[in-house]
């Protein structure tokens, strides 16, 4: 089993003890996200430190204040490195009062432009800013591989499948008011699936409430296995395979 998508370094235990855990529960591949400069070189050493880490560098949508070339520089420097596997997360968010609207925009189209050019994967983030989130990527990311990390629009499925986007379910669709969730992991096709924690957020049922871990990732993919009228086993392939082509595992 992956996680395609966990910050460890907001982690509060170990890395050593919460990768061993991961092991322990059969999650052999973690995905660790860069949000900014620092998270991303914390993500990197990480990745160094344990074999089974690999990570996307990148710029929050909430972190772009003032966003400029030298930022996009930072970017793609870190993105040299060997263990940079995709590029994010990036995205918009008008939920919480972050950066403003234009300079989201500017360093989300500035990251698209840098996954083009590196021709790596691109981890999206958006909230409250569906629209917009997929008008500049029906702009600017066409012919990119596209992930729609937290997938939190399931009436917006069949033009996110149509446009060849993979989509990665978090513990949210374990929730008990999430039945559209469900419904869309039901949907996507078995090439196009992903899973993931999103750690320390969004803990699935089992655990809700508490931090969560990429060991936790097993039980958001049974949950997605019950949706789609599968077996544990098959669902563990088909993401596995996605992430292999995806994130060179």
């Amino acid at each position: 089993m992956i996680d395609s998508h966990a910050h460890l370094d907001m982690i509060e235990r170990p890395t050593t003890e919460v990768v061993a855990d991961a092991e322990q529960a059969g999650v052999h591949r973690v995905l660790t996200i860069g949000i900014d400069g620092s998270s991303c070189r914390v993500a990197l050493q990480l990745a160094e430190d344990f074999p089974q880490v690999r990570v996307a560098v990148g710029r929050h949508p909430n972190a772009a204040t003032g966003f400029d070339d030298a930022d996009r520089a930072e970017l793609a420097a870190l993105a040299a490195h060997h263990d940079c596997a995709a590029i994010g997360e990036t995205g918009l968010d008008y939920y919480r009062e972050g950066a403003p609207k234009p300079d989201q925009a500017r360093a989300f189209t500035a990251q698209l432009e840098l996954a083009r050019e590196l021709d790596k994967p691109v981890v999206i983030h958006t909230r409250a800013a569906e629209d917009d989130t997929l008008d500049l990527l029906a702009t600017h990311a066409d012919g990119l591989r596209v992930i729609l990390h937290c997938f939190s629009m399931p009436d917006r499925l069949d033009e996110c499948l149509a446009r060849g986007y993979w989509i990665s379910f978090a513990g949210n669709v374990t929730f008990p008011k999430a039945p559209e969730l469900r419904e869309a992991a039901a949907r996507v096709p078995a090439d196009r699936l992903l899973v993931e924690t999103d750690s320390p957020f969004l803990a699935p049922q089992p655990v809700r409430g508490k931090p969560n871990e990429p060991r936790h990732v097993v039980a958001t993919a049974r949950v997605v296995a019950e949706a789609r009228g599968v077996d544990f086993a098959t669902v563990e392939a088909d993401v596995e395979r996605n992430a292999a082509a995806l994130f060179g595992w």
